[in-house]
């Protein structure tokens, strides 16, 4: 395996979660987890299944986030069953449960992966979905906003 491509995750969502996606992108981009999601890699004019069959191509790590609207997704479905077809993803495949929902209706192999709970605290998830590649969480250092730097009204 290249070292440059230790952490290319590919992102399997529906569009109907992207809220989530967003946020959990931000997470990975802080921490120097290389990834591709469609909402940021496809641009307007591009053959958008192309584009989604390039990523599956480039990437060797598989993140799956998993909720009642990505269960019933036929794109997300096909992503997984190319996923699951494609010897670089072995061991790779991180299906990572946002809600609760009945993962076997994308595939019934899934039952066998260890997820990555996210259903309870954002932070502890990200947590254990940055042990898979040895990274240690940092959380995000929010700036305090100090009253008494603004300027009084005369």
């Amino acid at each position: 395996m290249a070292t440059a491509k230790r952490n290319n995750v590919f992102l399997s969502h529906s569009d109907r979660d992207r809220a989530f996606v967003l946020k959990l992108a931000g997470v990975l981009k802080r921490h120097g987890v290389k990834f591709w999601y469609s909402g940021a890699d496809i641009v307007g004019a591009q053959q958008w299944h192309d584009e989604i069959g390039r990523a599956l191509a480039n990437c060797n790590w598989f993140l799956l986030i998993l909720t009642p609207h990505s269960v019933r997704s036929e794109w997300v479905k096909r992503e997984l069953f190319f996923a699951l077809d494609q010897q670089r993803y072995r061991n790779r495949i991180i299906p990572l449960l946002r809600k609760p929902c009945d993962a076997s209706k994308l595939s019934w192999t899934l039952n066998s992966f260890e997820r990555v709970d996210f259903t309870g605290d954002f932070d502890e998830g990200c947590r254990q979905l940055l042990r898979v590649w040895n990274i240690e969480w940092k959380p995000e250092k929010h700036s305090a906003t100090s009253n008494t730097s603004k300027k009084k009204s005369k």
